[in-house]
């Protein structure tokens, strides 16, 4: 199924739905919530997806699952997305956070297949065979770290969404404990307490985060490093590649994962 809604099948006796979508660049998907878990996977473009409790930003042939009733909001920037729509008694995965997933070969092409399965498939033929094994190998998928988790604290929320837009390696703790009015110990353990990650490895998430947002625009490396506050361009493809596994350079290619 092609820019069908899901409000229009989503009562289809089917423990899995699979629809395509293509979407302006720019286009909000404002807070919003499926009874079904989602598997949201973009093939072009970047997808910025924020729930209550953290953002990521999924780069091209990557994924993001979302379980069922997590209100989550989502912009596209010049995506065309692959979407399963799961029953929450035929999950695959386990988790009740979204997660940001590495899509193998063989998902990628499932996934393209799936979108000419109509709604109300044979479930004992060779669309719900089809159906089976995308559920395996969504459970299977490796998730990526490209997660920066928002803290319940309303100010510090706050700073933490600031940052977001315009990160930069070099902010301190000291910076962040002096606009919060607190010691650098307190406000250590407070961010810690509040994220479950430090300081220095959240900044280190949301400058990734941006690095993918920007190398998705054509932006060079040095550039990409420069904005970010990094010393050099080799200091940030080192941090990128540790990450992601990835130079920079290469990651945003836009041959498909065949």
């Amino acid at each position: 199924m092609h820019n069908v809604r899901l409000s229009e099948v989503d009562a289809v006796d089917r423990p899995v739905l699979a629809i395509g979508t293509d979407y302006l660049p720019g286009t909000l998907l404002d807070t919003h919530s499926h009874r079904r878990a989602q598997m949201l996977y973009g093939m072009s473009g970047l997808m910025e997806v924020e729930t209550e409790v953290g953002a990521w930003v999924i780069p091209p042939y990557s994924g993001v699952w979302i379980p069922a009733g997590q209100p989550h909001r989502v912009r596209m920037q010049g995506v065309s997305t692959r979407s399963l729509y799961i029953e929450p008694d035929a999950v695959p995965r386990g988790t009740l956070q979204c997660e940001a997933l590495i899509i193998s070969p063989l998902l990628h092409h499932l996934l393209l297949a799936s979108v000419e399965v109509p709604a109300l498939y044979e479930l004992n033929g060779r669309d719900g065979a089809l159906m089976q094994l995308l559920l395996y190998e969504v459970g299977r998928a490796p998730a990526i770290p490209v997660f920066a988790p928002l803290p319940y604290d309303t100010m510090l929320a706050q700073h933490c969404r600031r940052f977001l837009h315009q990160p930069s390696i070099q902010s301190t703790p000291q910076d962040w404990a002096d606009a919060l009015h607190q010691s650098l110990r307190t406000f250590t353990r407070f961010f810690r307490q509040q994220t479950g990650m430090s300081f220095g490895e959240w900044r280190k998430q949301a400058c990734l985060m941006a690095a993918l947002a920007h190398l998705s625009t054509g932006q060079t490396v040095t550039q990409i490093a420069l904005d970010l506050g990094y010393e050099s361009p080799a200091a940030f493809s080192a941090m990128f590649k540790k990450q992601l596994g990835r130079a920079p350079s290469t990651f945003m290619q836009s041959d498909s994962p065949v």
